[in-house]
């Protein structure tokens, strides 16, 4: 398995070296972002060893110093991916490059690093990877061009597999940063794309954009394409993810009511937005961004939700009733308790939104986040076993009930280890990634299991909300802080002890949570009952 290679140190001179502390200045498990020319660097002590890595997640660029160090692994206190402090190698997700690694040297009680000049302004490097080798007689075809897809492609290539790896997405675009579409709908295309053409060029991996596989035969290992075209694999990953649930009622397809699902979507609720009446159907939290990033920008914005307040059920009432404020307080009105009857329109354009109260709303555009459905029907016929939501169904190994067939991202049902293997769906972007990345070490017929806990998070008016653990049927939630401050702490708890937990401004509390229950520690709700929270720290 080739590893993360550090960059070439070279010769004495072509290295910036800097003093940095005195050996004596951190304990183990303690780290400290230093400087060495102009560039920030993290320096980590761990079981009385010094290493130093970039001090940037290679996400969205979070100071990881602010992050959890859990043994020899850091998390960033943003988005909850993990690196290696001694090697910088990625190690969970969100993101998808690892850390630069640094010389360090103690000489007479003191701490020096080195860094190469050619890697001085590096934040980040590319895991070494294999291209495609002509005459290799094997194919391993990805379905869908989402984030599973990449990181399963990524990761076999770093693992030496140089047959042919095609990436067929329906997507006009290649892989991009979905999680972004919600939060600043009017990014530019090209802004938003993980990697670029010349990437995928570089290392051998074909991207079929604009083509949609409309049928899959295990029996002849090939898969159909909406255009006719028939392709052959050897090995096959359905990560197809989820589409936005579509309304139903009276109204639905009038010009101006929108789905979010594509970069081109969000540019033209974006741009038919501007000035405008905007309602948005289901308080979930992509309605939830939307509604936040269209306040400003929209004449008016009006929210239906089922509930009494938004994220009741996977937040709480408590958290909800706070994020409600907050988009209140920027006139977004709220109309809960509801649910939408009809969409009126007039010359095929919508013009209003009727409810089950009797209110009427005006609207030039609706954007509806009423939930999403799984894409396996061009699965019908292939014996590919389904759940009752038509997600497919998985192993820890990210393996269907067919040979050769493996799933991975929003689309699966899988075994959730954190809740002793609870088959559950999550559609979390760091989960998808992930799965991409142990479908490919089992493909390779390297055994790895699915064993990541989940982490997510949501952007309200520039507030970041974080969430870790899997809370579906708690029974209590425990608070740290004040919500009605906006700034707390929230455990869910479930058979006295904590399933999962939530923040605003309490970093980097919930990546440290993420970690423990990443070393498999079970945390007793008399823990978080406590006053003393020295255990969050250790």
């Amino acid at each position: 398995m080739n590893q993360c290679q550090e960059p070439g140190h070279g010769e004495e001179q072509e290295e910036v070296t800097g003093l940095v502390c005195q050996e004596d200045h951190l304990k183990d498990g303690q780290m400290k972002e230093v400087t060495v020319g102009d560039q920030k660097v993290l320096l980590v002590r761990t079981r009385g060893q010094y290493s130093a890595v970039g001090s940037q997640c290679s996400h969205y660029n979070a100071p990881l110093v602010k992050g959890a160090l859990v043994g020899d692994r850091v998390r960033c206190p943003f988005h909850g991916a993990c690196f290696n402090v001694r090697t910088g190698d990625i190690e969970e997700y969100p993101g998808l490059d690892c850390l630069p690694s640094y010389k360090v040297k103690v000489e007479d009680g003191n701490v020096y690093v080195s860094i190469n000049k050619k890697s001085l302004k590096l934040t980040k490097r590319v895991k070494e990877m294999c291209s495609l080798v002509p005459g290799i007689q094997h194919t391993i075809v990805l379905i869908g061009g989402g984030p599973a897809s990449l990181v399963c492609a990524e990761t076999l290539r770093q693992n030496c597999y140089q047959g042919r790896i095609i990436m067929v997405t329906k997507d006009t675009l290649p892989p991009f940063d979905k999680p972004k579409l919600s939060k600043a709908m009017n990014l530019d295309s090209s802004s938003i794309l993980l990697r670029s053409s010349e990437f995928y060029q570089q290392y051998g991996i074909e991207v079929w954009t604009h083509k949609e596989v409309v049928s899959v035969n295990p029996t002849e290992k090939v898969v159909k394409l909406n255009d006719g075209i028939l392709q052959h694999y050897d090995q096959l990953l359905i990560s197809t993810g989820c589409r936005a649930r579509p309304l139903s009622c009276p109204g639905w397809d009038l010009q101006g009511v929108k789905l979010l699902q594509s970069s081109e979507d969000a540019r033209e609720i974006h741009n038919s937005s501007l000035g405008q009446k905007a309602v948005v159907i289901g308080a979930s939290f992509i309605g939830m961004e939307v509604a936040s990033f269209l306040s400003d920008k929209a004449a008016s914005v009006a929210m239906v939700g089922t509930a009494t307040y938004p994220y009741e059920q996977s937040l709480g009432p408590e958290i909800g009733k706070m994020t409600m404020q907050m988009l209140e307080e920027q006139n977004v009105k709220f109309h809960m308790n509801d649910r939408v009857t009809e969409i009126k329109g007039e010359n095929g354009k919508v013009k209003a939104v009727v409810l089950n109260s009797g209110t009427v709303l005006e609207a030039d555009v609706v954007i509806a986040g009423i939930g999403v459905i799984p894409n396996s029907d061009f699965l019908a016929g292939s014996e590919v076993e389904l759940d009752s939501r038509k997600a497919v169904i998985v192993d820890k190994f990210m393996r269907t009930n067919m040979a050769d067939i493996f799933s991975a991202g929003d689309v699966t049902s899988f075994p959730l280890a954190i809740r002793g293997d609870q088959r559950v769906n999550i559609g979390h972007w760091q989960m998808s990634q992930a799965q991409g990345r142990v479908a490919a070490l089992n493909m390779l017929k390297k055994p790895t299991q699915i064993e990541s806990v989940p982490f997510f998070w949501t952007v309200l008016l520039g507030k970041s909300i974080r969430y870790t653990g899997y809370g579906e049927g708690y029974t209590e939630i425990i608070f740290k802080g004040k919500v009605e401050e906006r700034k707390f702490l929230a455990f869910y708890i479930k058979d006295e002890v904590v399933v999962a937990a939530a923040s605003l401004m309490f970093d980097p509390a919930v990546a440290r949570l993420a970690e423990l229950m990443a070393t498999g520690q079970i945390l007793k709700k008399t823990q978080a009952q406590a006053d003393d929270l020295s255990w969050l720290q250790m």
